[in-house]
């Protein structure tokens, strides 16, 4: 039973991830089936009924009677109030977000794990009120454990159900990809071989500066001549 429960749970991790890739906007999302709703409201039906009956027996209990220790007593009575504040709390706003959204992977898990926890909790209440409580309490509590068992196993059959729906529309989301991918013609580049080519600027000379051609060696430079004179 164990390895089954881990399996589901397993299963439905994956199951998460593939519900997440299937997600598409909320003006695409396909309507919910008529046979859909009416599937879920049955169950919500049947797991509120469960669920009133086992918050009655176990406000009915009557621990502090039992012919045990004190110990066994504070733990049942722990486990009683923690069983009753997920029934009156936590399970009906699950519900109701699941109703806003019937075929919800991740919704529909929620409330599955919430039953497995539930079930493993009043399991513990229902063995010790076997052991050390009267019949009454032990036959009222055994039938709601087995209530909620069967709500537990109704959500698991569904969750697979969704699942392999939405593995079916991702199959068809990637054709569909895929499809749309080929449609598209291949993008052209237009080469524009009739402008000319830019001109690469000249380029800058540098002035350089010729050096002077010096003097001969032992010559002298001539002496100036004053106007008017003539040569003897």
């Amino acid at each position: 039973m164990n390895a089954t429960r881990i399996a589901l749970v397993s299963l439905s991790a994956m199951f998460l991830a593939l519900s997440a890739l299937a997600q598409a906007p909320a003006n695409n999302a396909a309507p919910v089936s008529y046979s859909s709703i009416t599937e879920l409201n049955q169950l919500i039906t049947n797991l509120q009924q469960a669920s009133q009956a086992s918050q009655e027996d176990l406000s009915h209990l009557r621990v502090e009677k039992w012919k045990t220790d004190g110990g066994t007593k504070r733990q049942t009575d722990s486990d009683t109030q923690s069983i009753l504040r997920n029934l009156q709390n936590a399970l009906p706003g699950m519900l109701a977000d699941l109703k806003n959204a019937p075929e919800s992977l991740p919704a529909t898990f929620k409330v599955y794990r919430n039953l497995d926890a539930l079930y493993d909790v009043l399991n513990s209440v229902v063995e010790s009120a076997g052991a050390f409580g009267s019949k009454e309490e032990f036959q009222s509590l055994n039938k709601d454990l087995g209530r909620i068992e069967e709500s537990r196993r109704a959500f698991a059959d569904r969750m697979d159900k969704l699942a392999n729906a939405k593995e079916t529309e991702i199959g068809q989301l990637r054709v569909e990809l895929q499809n749309a991918r080929a449609a598209i013609p291949p993008k052209k580049v237009v080469v524009d071989d009739s402008a000319p080519a830019p001109k690469k600027p000249a380029p800058a000379h540098k002035k350089t500066t010729k050096p002077k051609p010096a003097a001969p060696q032992g010559s002298q430079p001539a002496a100036p001549q004053s106007p008017g004179s003539q040569p003897q």
